[in-house]
């Protein structure tokens, strides 16, 4: 068990580099031209978007965090149901940078 244990915390630590070269990789990208009669679907997902991201969602999450944190320090919750819900808010709010990533990826292959 231990070993496990040991190895989540080695690929999380060296997983932190990486989302910080992703993110950064983000910023230096060029603008892409959206495609004729987009708006209304970008217009519905920007707001999805909003909604997902906004203060509303960051409240919950940090709440949920706060919770299944106090959680795992009182023994009442498994470690890896509790490292899934801080995982996953970590995979929500990190979606646009990880997209980006994946994107200027995909462009450098071609």
């Amino acid at each position: 068990m231990p070993n496990r244990f040991h190895a989540m915390r080695r690929l999380f630590f060296a997983a932190i580099p990486a989302m910080a070269l992703t993110s950064a990789g983000a910023r230096a990208q060029t603008m892409v031209v959206d495609p004729a009669g987009s708006s209304p679907l970008l217009g519905a997902l920007n707001w999805v978007q909003g909604t997902l991201l906004g203060n509303l969602a960051t409240s919950a999450a940090v709440i949920a965090v706060a919770v299944v944190g106090f959680l795992m320090l009182a023994g009442r919750i498994e470690w890896r149901r509790g490292l899934t819900v801080i995982f996953g808010s970590f995979i929500i709010f990190g979606a646009a940078a990880i997209v980006a990533g994946i994107r200027s990826a995909a462009g450098a292959l071609n």
